[in-house]
């Protein structure tokens, strides 16, 4: 029989941790090539720039505060002076061109870095950190300032995936364990893990009260709750765009080679640092997150044609290939989130179904004005 021999021990090291996001199991955790080779666990140790793989809690936070897919920013040059080594910083998408006024859902689409920045302008520094720190990140060394758009400030990869986490299981703030249970050799449960489990159907016991008609699917949810409730940290309809808009990234935009898994639930994020030297995935659905990383322990160049895409996505798909649950999972759309038909260009919303236009997701509260009104 034909055997396969390495020739050549790779430099490169990747990591991967995935997460039941309803009650934060570890359902896999790769750290590097081996333990026999490092004991470096990177997927827990190992802080790296996740670079536009943070985008996602961007956006989220954005779309709380009232900027939404539709809203219309300019992706054009900038040049920025007030950081903290004082040098002058002139930011620029991958692909060094820049495409004028961009809505919200095409700029996270196709992670551009400029549009990034101006949302977070209008968000404000202050009111992003304290989003993060909401959702469990750790922000006491952030640096305060707007490379915060572009993922500058490091975490594990298993701090994104507990992030990505919140925004699969609908904004529920969940904490990653692996033991579920110990037990003696005469099968006695000497320890059973009882994490705080997301669950929006359990809310306040009010489904009865706050709702006219009360679904099946919600009451088998909420008894069949085995455990505390975890906190919600995350609006559910910010979690329901932005997971709307992570879905094109994977439909036609930076994460589109996951469409070989000819799925229509799965959602996700690219990420390449500067260099590039550390490259990230992050994608899930109602059931299953992952997180994939790829780097250099001594942060050498990857290469300059290596991206999220190209180097952490295929990893991301081959294991979700074999791990995720063949039936497909839609997510509900909340109440409170309103669909409408706006205008490709503009953003504004349109009567009828116009050439150009195209179906759009919004707050109730923040819905666009009609186009010429």
């Amino acid at each position: 029989t034909r055997q396969w021999r390495l020739t050549q021990v790779p430099r490169a090291q990747a990591a991967l941790v995935s997460l039941d996001p309803t009650s934060g199991a570890i359902r896999s955790l790769v750290g590097g090539m081996g333990f026999e080779l490092s004991k470096f666990n990177r997927a827990t140790q190992a802080k790296r720039q996740p670079g536009s793989n943070f985008k996602a809690f961007l956006y989220a936070a954005a779309i709380e505060n009232g900027i939404t897919p539709a809203t219309l920013i300019n992706d054009a040059p900038i040049v920025l002076d007030n950081l903290s080594n004082d040098e002058i910083w002139r930011p620029e998408n991958d692909s060094g061109r820049f495409y004028g006024p961009t809505r919200g859902r095409d700029a996270l689409t196709f992670s551009r870095n400029l549009v990034s920045i101006r949302v977070l302008q209008r968000l404000g520094i202050p009111r992003f950190i304290d989003y993060v720190e909401r959702l469990g990140f750790d922000t006491s060394t952030m640096a305060r300032n707007l490379t915060l758009a572009l993922g500058t400030h490091a975490f594990t990869p298993l701090e994104i995936a507990t992030g990505y986490a919140i925004v699969a299981n609908g904004g529920f703030k969940v904490s990653p364990y692996l033991i579920e249970r110990i037990e003696t050799t005469d099968g006695e449960v000497v320890y059973e893990a009882m994490p705080a489990l997301a669950c929006a159907a359990c809310e306040g016991e009010n489904l009865a009260a706050d709702t006219e008609v009360v679904r099946m699917e919600d009451i088998l949810e909420a008894s069949a709750l085995d455990g505390p409730l975890a906190p919600r940290v995350m609006d559910a309809r910010a979690s329901f765009i932005v997971t709307s808009m992570l879905q094109d990234v994977i439909q036609r935009g930076t994460g589109r080679r996951a469409g070989a898994l000819e799925r229509k639930d799965i959602a996700g994020k690219t990420g390449t640092t500067n260099g590039p030297r550390d490259a990230w995935f992050s994608g899930f659905n109602a059931s299953l997150v992952t997180t994939t990383w790829v780097g250099f322990d001594d942060y050498s160049l990857l290469g300059r044609r290596e991206f999220g895409g190209t180097a952490a996505l295929p990893i991301w798909i081959e294991f979700m290939r074999e791990a995720l649950d063949p039936e497909q999972t839609p997510t509900p759309m909340p109440e409170g989130v309103v669909r409408l038909r706006i205008d490709k260009e503009t953003g504004e919303r349109v009567r009828g179904s116009p050439e150009n236009s195209t179906l759009e997701y919004f707050l109730e509260e923040f819905l666009p004005a009609y186009q010429g009104d």
